[in-house]
């Protein structure tokens, strides 16, 4: 787990879902980068950022990723989820259909992962409030119904973005704290599956990664 200075990294896998134009891609970049680009197509390709944090002087990295545009062929794949540790389920405040189908997104989450999922049920577009068609308290049920972290966002004008991907990321250090403290046996696993431990020749790499997003 530590590196050969000591210090202890992590690197989880954490994915994006939701309908097609809720804004998921808006959000990962007014996150990672800071930008909104008004006029975004739908995402071609695998896209993903990568965003460090600091939690309990730990370096903690989270790879990020988005749909990549599958979602509108319904054809979201099993390899999209694999290894992911946490995820943002989006909606569009605006589009009542939009949060409608949540559930789907839930199941197919609970499908493919195979580990716990720290999830966080999103209500993008805030700043859309003069055409909201989904409340503030239907989210908040709706998260407290199936077990989620809630939170309204807008990656217009960045309210929440921030905190909604970092408190994602606590969740899931917590989660992999107490099982680090509670088991041997993850601990012996989280070692196997750390990330660049040994070079293809044998020889070790000067860093490795804790890593929570590929098993």
């Amino acid at each position: 787990m530590s590196d050969d200075e000591g210090g202890e990294e992590y690197l989880f896998k954490i994915v994006i879902i939701g309908d097609s134009a809720v804004g998921k891609s808006n959000l990962l970049s007014r996150y990672a980068r800071n930008e909104f680009n008004p006029h975004s197509k739908a995402t071609i390709g695998v896209e993903f950022q990568t965003q460090s944090m600091e939690i309990d002087g730990k370096e903690v990295k989270a790879q990020i990723w988005d749909t990549a545009g599958q979602e509108r062929f319904r054809a979201v794949t099993s390899a999209y989820y694999r290894g992911a540790v946490g995820a943002l389920v989006v909606y569009d405040i605006s589009r009542r259909n939009t949060f409608d189908n949540v559930g789907r997104w839930l199941d197919e989450l609970k499908t493919h992962s195979n580990t716990t999922v720290a999830q966080m049920l999103v209500g993008n577009k805030r700043d859309l409030e003069n055409i909201r068609e989904v409340s503030i308290e239907e989210g908040a049920s709706l998260a407290e119904a199936e077990g989620l972290f809630f939170m309204e966002t807008s990656a217009l004008d960045s309210t929440n973005v921030k905190k909604a991907f970092e408190m994602v990321i606590r969740e899931i250090y917590s989660n992999v704290s107490r099982k680090v403290l509670n088991s041997d046996t993850y601990k012996a696993e989280l070692s196997l599956n750390r990330v660049s431990l040994v070079n293809s020749d044998g020889s070790k790499q000067s860093k490795g990664y804790t890593s929570c997003c590929s098993r």
